[in-house]
């Protein structure tokens, strides 16, 4: 019993590893009879709870990409923890809301200073360099209160209705359904 006491004070409360270890000592009874002599000791010692786990790196680039208000406080929280912990991350946080603001607000003619801005940061460089491929046509889109959204979104729904009707019928029935498709 003073050995049992003694390696559930260590933090050792499996009582088949216990049992294990007492009949290496010479114990003779069964597993049973120490699995109930712990169960009091169960109920009077406080189990620690496990720390608490990180969230995920995609859960964090959730939070990131999202706007501070659609956030729970709790998130809100742990991605001020995050931030703080990681200055990196924090620079990384400050280019995309300052991304978010340029297109929520059609700043387009700020890009090239962000673009700029973004390059020095190993993580954004990549997209940085896409924006500067392309950079007159993400400025127009960034500036112009114009879009082509609604043209693409008929050339989405006729390409889906074609992956559709592959090797079901003549084209003309496929005309017919993309001319009454709603």
């Amino acid at each position: 019993m003073p050995y049992l006491h003694q390696r559930w004070a260590e933090g050792c409360t499996d009582a088949t590893q216990l049992w294990r270890e007492i009949r290496g000592r010479g114990y003779r009874g069964g597993y049973s009879s120490v699995r109930d002599y712990l169960a009091p000791l169960r109920l009077t010692t406080a189990i620690p709870m496990p720390a608490p786990q990180p969230p995920k790196a995609r859960k964090v680039t959730g939070w990131i990409m999202s706007h501070p208000d659609n956030l729970t406080r709790g998130a809100r929280r742990q991605l001020a923890a995050i931030l703080a912990a990681c200055p990196e991350l924090a620079a990384v946080q400050a280019h995309v809301s300052a991304f978010a603001d340029l297109m929520t607000q059609r700043r387009g003619r700020e890009l090239e200073k962000w673009i700029n801005a973004a390059s020095g940061q190993p993580l954004l460089r990549p997209f940085a360099d896409e924006l500067r491929r392309d950079l007159d046509a993400v400025t127009a889109g960034l500036t112009l209160p114009r879009s082509s959204g609604v043209v693409e979104s008929h050339v989405n729904r006729i390409k889906m209705l074609k992956r559709q009707m592959y090797g079901r019928a003549s084209p003309d029935l496929l005309r017919r359904r993309v001319l009454l498709a709603d």
